[in-house]
């Protein structure tokens, strides 16, 4: 046995019951520079071991006051924490030899851990749990789950009370989350209740719990009055509003600010209901029930709320994150500059407002997305003296590590972007993103097993990271391990049924397994998706080549070609119109394709082969083989495993 059975019923210390017992009875025999690799990761889950975890990894956020912490943790927050305690365990029983009867050290067989009252556990530690029996090797951990929780015994009103008196005198975190709102809610004073559970939606919330919050919080609403004490009463409905939208329950999550709409007459609280309602409605999980236009309407009706509020720093404030939350609003409608303009507005007023060490985070926000919206507009080299800026204000936060990587490999400086990939990688919990954009880096330098095993260990830390998927199919393709790339292909539209790239990569294995039908629906349907993606142009183009309609392939190359020369397909273009008899325009085709490519060969015989050459339908004999499977891709960049410049807003 690792360790005693485990309890993880959340009733007892909340998210994290099991993961805070894991690592409290390891911690003693942890060696400190494994307790200080993972000590964001270990901090989350032991709350009351913080004395004995050093925080060595710090943001500017995690040193201020609440109000001012205004980031709210994504979803995939816990994996990230899963992620880190996994590698932490692993590393532990890896180092871990142990002790025989005359003294010396020798390792056994694997470890044993029992958990139980997992039917009771919350969604952090089951995902933990999954995450410890797909990343510790078996040979080191055998994890056992048993449902059955501990029989909690029947108590007076009165019992639970003293039982709840006696857990805050003890002073533990863990028990505040889980037993101690458990009792009060039992006890016989309603106020300790909404006090204890008022403290357990906070803590969640601030921590990235947001089934917890979507829990506890809707607990507390049903004791508080909104007449009586509105600010709490707003507290947990706000809360509770922003956790289910966080898990997708955007529908939930409007009818509490419908709620608040109804109880209250708060300007701030409309404000910020609207504001909030605005933000469902533009960031909806589904896009096709996003609704930019609705948006703007309720984020509008923010903004003249805030502009009216008598404080003028509060009102800078308020304004200046609904001017934000416009700005997104506009990019959904197509309309950046005018984005551009709304973000810089929230930048003058607070720098003209609110003093110079007031909201520091509201500031770096505004200049990260600032950034982003100069790179939408082509002005890159200004963007990277906002991010530049950002990073030095706030070197602990990984995130923006990513934003700048991405900047600087759009700009061509791939050192430099790999060295910020690499500082994200080490900032903070574990996270697929900074391996996939390496990826890509690695993939277009020639480094092809670089760039897999990259993915493969993006995927190892988010097996639905589908982006990840559909690069990793691309690679394999162009590899030849087409099992593994129709692996990869299927698991990621079982997750994205409609993803292109992904059909694109389908269509690839097909094709070169010999299903014609099959590869050229895949492709078909990558294009009714998406119309202006190259990479299933060009491989459509390589099947109608290959299926004896070279008409077909040199219309689908002409239409890969339309984002730009390329000398592979120009190359391809001119073996179909060859075929086809067109020699005339083959040969032009070959001509630019040696001018992008002097050093080919390929393309410098096909020209020689076209001079003076009569020509016939099929006389090189040869399938278009340049930029075939593989070459193309299936990856967002049509071209290589892929671009992360749509994925910046995953990090974190």
């Amino acid at each position: 046995m690792l360790l005693p059975p485990v309890d993880a019923d959340r009733r007892l210390r909340g998210p994290y019951t099991a993961a805070g017992a894991i690592v409290a009875a390891l911690l003693p025999e942890a060696r400190p520079e494994l307790v200080a690799r993972y000590d964001i990761e270990l901090r989350a889950v032991a709350p009351d071991l913080h004395g004995r975890i050093p925080a060595r990894r710090r943001s500017r956020a995690d040193a201020l006051p609440r109000a001012e912490r205004i980031l709210v943790h994504a979803p995939r927050r816990t994996l990230r924490i899963a992620n880190g305690v996994a590698e932490f365990l692993r590393a532990h029983l890896e180092a871990r030899p142990e002790a025989r009867p005359d003294g010396r050290r020798e390792r056994t067989g694997p470890r044993r851990l029992v958990v139980t009252g997992t039917a009771e556990a919350d969604p952090t530690d089951l995902e933990l749990l999954a995450v410890l029996r797909r990343r510790v090797p078996p040979e080191l951990l055998t994890v056992e789950l048993r449902e059955q929780a501990a029989a909690l015994p029947e108590l007076e009103p009165e019992e639970h009370d003293k039982r709840a008196d006696e857990l805050e005198r003890q002073g533990s975190v863990g028990a505040r989350l889980g037993a101690v709102p458990y009792h009060r809610e039992r006890g016989t004073d309603p106020r300790l209740a909404v006090e204890a559970l008022r403290f357990a939606v906070q803590w969640c919330l601030d921590a990235g719990c947001h089934d917890a919050v979507a829990e506890l919080g809707p607990r507390g609403l049903a004791l508080t009055d909104p007449e009586s004490d509105p600010e709490t009463w707003w507290r947990f409905l706000h809360s509770t509003a922003t956790a289910l939208g966080s898990l997708h329950r955007e529908d939930e999550a409007a009818a509490l600010f419908d709620l608040a709409r109804r109880e209250s007459v708060s300007p701030v609280t409309h404000a910020a209901a609207a504001y909030s309602t605005g933000m469902l409605k533009v960031r909806h999980h589904d896009p096709a029930r996003r609704d930019p236009e609705a948006a703007l309407a309720w984020v509008n009706q923010a903004i003249a709320i805030s502009t009216l509020l008598p404080d003028p720093r509060e009102r800078a404030f308020k304004l200046g994150f609904d001017l934000n939350g416009r700005a997104l609003v506009e990019v959904r409608l197509g309309r950046p500059a005018r984005a551009l303009e709304l973000v810089q507005q929230a930048v003058d007023l607070a720098d003209r407002e609110l003093g110079p060490d007031e909201h520091p985070i509201h500031r770096l926000v505004l200049l990260a997305n600032r950034a982003q919206l100069t790179v939408m507009l082509g002005r890159p080299e200004a963007a990277l003296e906002d991010l530049d800026a950002v990073i030095a204000a706030d070197p602990g936060y990984p995130d923006y590590y990513i934003d700048r990587g991405n900047l600087l490999h759009r700009l061509g400086r791939l050192d430099a972007a790999v060295a910020d990939y690499e500082t994200a990688m080490r900032a903070g919990p574990p996270f697929p993103e900074p391996y996939y954009n390496r990826a890509e880096i690695r993939f277009s330098t020639g480094d092809h097993a670089g760039a897999l095993a990259d993915l493969d260990h993006a995927l190892e830390l988010d097996p639905e990271f589908v982006d990840a998927l559909a690069n990793r199919a691309g690679l394999l393709v162009a590899l030849g391990e087409y099992g593994r790339a129709r692996a990869d292909a299927e698991t990621g539209l079982a997750l994205d049924p409609d993803n292109p790239y992904l059909l694109c990569a389908l269509g690839q294995v097909e094709m070169a397994e010999g299903r014609h039908a099959p590869a050229r629906a895949a492709f078909d349907r990558a294009l009714e998706r998406s119309p202006g993606l190259s990479a299933a142009w060009a491989n459509r183009g390589v099947l109608a080549f290959e299926t004896g309609d070279p008409e077909g392939a040199a219309a689908d190359f002409t239409r890969a070609l339309e984002p730009g020369a390329d000398p592979a397909l120009l190359f391809n273009r001119a073996l179909a119109l060859r075929a086809a008899g067109r020699e005339r325009e083959a040969a032009a085709d070959l001509a630019r394709a040696l001018e992008l490519a002097p050093d080919d060969e390929d393309v410098r015989r096909e020209l020689a082969g076209l001079g003076g050459a009569t020509g016939t339908a099929g006389d090189s004999g040869d399938v278009p083989d340049r930029g075939s499977p593989g070459d193309s891709g299936g990856a967002p960049d049509d071209a290589s495993p892929g671009h992360a410049g749509g994925l910046t807003g995953r990090a974190g």
